[in-house]
């Protein structure tokens, strides 16, 4: 514990009536973990069992993982931050109160609720998660808009993620524990953030091309 009572960074971090944390980061990572293999796992057994989900593709099945995984993480795991501003100060912390705890020794801007954060979480609470729910109904059902869809939602998340990155930068870059939390959470839980929704958004920008080509052909 730092001076202020907490064990965030940086130290003059004011944080009134901080509880410690009760949860080990084992306790708070495997129901995260479990999300991301149920989300997975859930949706390739339901798309390889519904009607018309033969016809899938390996990739089709897998990204209907992504985007369920996408949204029961934005919906289920994020909302409770907006909704409990004394998350840090509940004498009974709930899962989601422990979860956030954690993840603040990478960014102490969640501690704070600071107002770029909160912000970002709205936008992706709000609108991407219901999207994201409905880009995985989308693939299932093929639907002609799934790809305009996914590309538009995968460009959200990824402009979501550079903000977060360039205001962390603008506000003095210093808001991890340590090294660890930094490459940990930081850096490592949001790099899928990057990195699948620019092969997401790659492959659809690629299938939307190739029908309107086909389209152009077939009208000459």
């Amino acid at each position: 514990m730092g001076e202020n009572g907490h064990p965030y960074s940086p130290a003059e971090l004011e944080l009134p009536g901080f509880v410690p944390q009760r949860l080990s980061q084992g306790q708070i990572l495997a129901p995260f973990v479990g999300n991301a293999v149920f989300s997975v796992l859930g949706a390739w057994l339901i798309s390889g069992r519904c009607r018309g989900g033969g016809r899938l593709s390996r990739t089709d099945r897998l990204l209907m993982g992504w985007w369920l995984f996408a949204a029961l993480t934005y919906i289920v795991l994020e909302s409770p931050f907006l909704f409990t501003p004394d998350f840090l100060s509940k004498e009974n912390p709930n899962y989601f109160d422990e979860l956030f705890k954690e993840y603040s020794k990478g960014d102490s801007r969640f501690a704070a609720r600071n107002s770029t954060v909160l912000a970002l979480e709205v936008v992706t609470i709000v609108l991407e998660g219901p999207a994201a729910l409905l880009a995985a109904y989308a693939i299932a059902s093929r639907k002609s808009y799934s790809h305009i869809l996914q590309f538009a939602v995968s460009l959200a998340q990824l402009y979501g993620r550079l903000l977060y990155f360039i205001t962390a930068y603008l506000d003095g870059f210093n808001f991890w524990v340590s090294p660890y939390y930094f490459w940990a959470y930081f850096i490592g839980s949001n790099s899928s953030w990057v990195i699948i929704p620019t092969l997401v958004a790659t492959r659809s920008w690629k299938k939307i091309s190739a029908a309107f080509q086909a389209e152009k052909i077939k009208t000459r």
